[in-house]
Protein backbone atom coordinates (compact mmCIF):
# COMPACT_ATOMS: atom_id res chain seq x y z
CA UNK A 1 0.00 0.00 0.00
CA UNK A 2 1.29 3.37 -0.84
CA UNK A 3 0.38 6.47 0.97
CA UNK A 4 0.69 9.63 -0.90
CA UNK A 5 1.32 13.20 1.01
CA UNK A 6 2.28 16.58 0.41
CA UNK A 7 5.00 17.73 2.74
CA UNK A 8 3.81 21.51 2.30
CA UNK A 9 0.97 21.71 5.02
CA UNK A 10 2.69 20.33 7.10
CA UNK A 11 5.46 22.26 6.96
CA UNK A 12 3.50 25.33 6.99
CA UNK A 13 1.55 24.10 10.15
CA UNK A 14 4.62 23.72 11.58
CA UNK A 15 6.02 27.53 11.00
CA UNK A 16 2.83 28.86 11.71
CA UNK A 17 2.45 27.22 15.10
CA UNK A 18 6.50 27.93 15.80
CA UNK A 19 5.60 31.81 14.77
CA UNK A 20 2.64 31.91 17.05
CA UNK A 21 4.72 30.91 20.08
CA UNK A 22 8.16 32.50 19.67
CA UNK A 23 7.29 35.63 17.40
CA UNK A 24 11.29 36.98 17.48
CA UNK A 25 11.90 33.96 15.73
CA UNK A 26 9.60 35.00 12.27
CA UNK A 27 12.97 35.52 10.07
CA UNK A 28 14.57 32.31 11.13
CA UNK A 29 11.59 30.17 10.22
CA UNK A 30 10.49 32.14 6.87
CA UNK A 31 14.37 31.26 5.67
CA UNK A 32 13.94 27.69 6.65
CA UNK A 33 10.39 27.11 5.54
CA UNK A 34 11.08 28.26 2.03
CA UNK A 35 14.78 26.35 2.19
CA UNK A 36 12.89 23.06 2.87
CA UNK A 37 9.69 23.36 0.53
CA UNK A 38 12.32 24.29 -2.55
CA UNK A 39 14.86 21.07 -2.12
CA UNK A 40 11.29 19.25 -1.64
CA UNK A 41 10.21 20.54 -5.05
CA UNK A 42 13.54 20.17 -6.27
CA UNK A 43 13.95 16.55 -5.67
CA UNK A 44 10.94 15.28 -4.47
CA UNK A 45 8.19 16.63 -6.92
CA UNK A 46 6.91 17.92 -4.44
CA UNK A 47 5.19 14.99 -2.79
CA UNK A 48 6.51 12.02 -0.15
CA UNK A 49 6.00 8.42 -0.78
CA UNK A 50 5.92 6.47 1.94
CA UNK A 51 5.45 2.70 2.23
Amino acid sequence: MNIHSSLTPLISLVAGILILVMPKLLNYIVAIYLIVIGIVGLVGGGALHLG
